[in-house]
Parts: C-alpha cells; structure tokens; sequence
C-alpha cells in the first residue's frame, strides 16, 4: 500500500472513532442518568412541607426515576445499535 493509502485508512479509523464518542445519544443518556440521580436523591429527601406544596405527591422522585429510566434506555440503545462507521464512496481509493 501508498502512503497515502495508509493516511486515509488512519484518517478514517479516527472518524469513526470521533462519531462514536460523539454520538448524540450517549450525552443525552448520560446527562438523564446524572440529573436523574440528582433529582431523585432530591425526592427522596423530600420534607413533608416540600410535599405538602405539591399535594402529597412527591415530584422529584417520580420525575427523577423517569429521567433515570429515559437515560438508561438511550445508553442501552446507545450498546445494541452502534453507529456504524461512514461508508467511502468507490471511486476514493487509487487501485494499486
């Protein structure tokens, strides 16, 4: 192989590696997991004025568990569908 053969295989690998981390689904997931922690840590020390403002019905916890389900299911689509690397076009490597 070329060097530049050996340039642009390098190049890509590293693309796909980029779109990887980058996916959009791993920051969503991962931002709903951490505030979902919070918020029901939140719930879950709730006082019994903070519930009494809210009709006895204890919204941070129901919302944070529901943020952590959400978050967990982006990070779980995030492992059983991987983004699949770009594809090049057939006309972008020179035939040896």
């Amino acid at each position: 192989m070329s060097e530049y053969q050996n340039q642009v295989q390098e190049l890509e690998a590293k693309s796909a590696t980029a779109a990887r981390l980058f996916d959009i689904r791993r920051i969503i997931g991962g931002l709903f997991v951490l505030y979902g922690i919070i918020v029901t840590i939140a719930g879950i020390t709730a006082s019994d004025a903070d519930l009494k403002k809210a009709q006895d019905i204890n919204i941070n916890l129901w919302t944070g568990l529901g943020m952590l389900a959400l978050g967990v299911f982006f990070l779980v689509w995030l492992k059983l569908r991987p983004t699949a690397p770009p594809t090049p076009p057939a006309g972008d490597h020179p035939v040896d």
